[in-house]
């Protein structure tokens, strides 16, 4: 039982024996420095530095962004956010479907034709290409040569029918949607189908008839844009401008304030008004109904 005894009290003596740990120089065993140990100071500093070593491991994957690096680890809160741009990604694709069948349809209202529930494919497929890179054979360039002879007696159709209904219209009076400078005519052969007009910045513009409001919101090429159906078939369009004040399905009095002058839509050269006026799906020249 002494033994025992005095061979624990031995082992407890030694984790308090001091030891000297030296580094010296190998050559010339020059004592280059030394520490004084025990046993009980080394486990201490071992455990301490084990302990440390495992609460900042913890600490790096629990709180930093290392821990994605980790194979496996998930980050519920990188999933959540990628959850909600896709739904978003999703609601705007349909928020975009909806507005172009939307536009689209007024199109078949002002052209005459019927309404659509779905956007055809031939729009939706439809993209750019030069037509120089294709083979053209003689069949082909004798279509063009007639489709481009139609083409040319429809334009010269317009101003026949335009001056058909300028004299059928009698006294009806067109007030004028803006005072302001004409810098472009109407010209269907260029594809521009009404008029543009300068004037200064927020001028307000008026209808040019009673009617009602057919459309009124942004599109990607004219901006905000407003459109209003009036009676005898005829339409009138008020593109570029900087806000509008009128809602769809809003009746209007002729010289009421609809918008303001702007420039938005990138195809927009800067402040002004582009007005169209369209009678039965077709677009007519608005100088031959209005003096601007």
């Amino acid at each position: 039982m002494k033994d025992k005894d005095k061979k624990e009290k031995s082992f407890f003596n030694k984790l308090h024996d001091k030891y000297r740990l030296v580094l010296m120089n190998d050559d010339t065993f020059e004592e280059k420095l030394s520490f004084r140990l025990t046993r009980f100071n080394a486990f201490v500093f071992i455990g301490t530095f084990s302990i440390f070593l495992i609460v900042a491991t913890i600490y790096l994957i629990a709180f930093t962004p290392l821990r994605e690096y980790i194979p496996g680890y998930a980050d519920f809160n990188t999933r959540k956010v990628l959850r909600e741009l896709m739904i978003k990604t999703d609601s705007l694709e349909n928020e975009l479907k909806r507005k172009d069948l939307y536009i689209h349809n007024i199109r078949n209202i002002v052209e005459g034709r019927d309404m659509s529930e779905e956007m055809p494919d031939s729009i939706e497929r439809e993209r750019e290409f030069n037509i120089e890179e294709l083979n053209r054979s003689r069949e082909d360039s004798l279509l063009r040569a007639e489709i481009e002879s139609q083409q040319q007696n429809l334009y010269s159709q317009w101003e026949t029918n335009e001056s058909a209904l300028t004299a059928t219209k009698g006294p009806t009076f067109f007030f004028p949607p803006i005072e302001g400078i004409i810098t472009n005519y109407f010209n269907p052969q260029e594809n521009h189908y009404g008029v543009d007009i300068v004037a200064d910045e927020d001028e307000a513009i008026k209808a040019t008839l009673d009617g009602t409001v057919l459309f009124s919101n942004w599109t990607l090429e004219t901006g905000y844009t407003i459109a209003i159906q009036h009676s005898d078939n005829f339409v009138s369009v008020y593109k570029h401008n900087s806000e509008v004040l009128k809602r769809e399905g809003s009746q209007v009095k002729a010289g009421e304030i609809i918008a303001i002058i702007g420039e938005t839509g990138f195809l927009s050269t800067g402040t002004h008004l582009h007005f169209e006026l369209w009678h039965n799906g077709r677009p007519v020249n608005p100088t031959d109904y209005i003096s601007f």
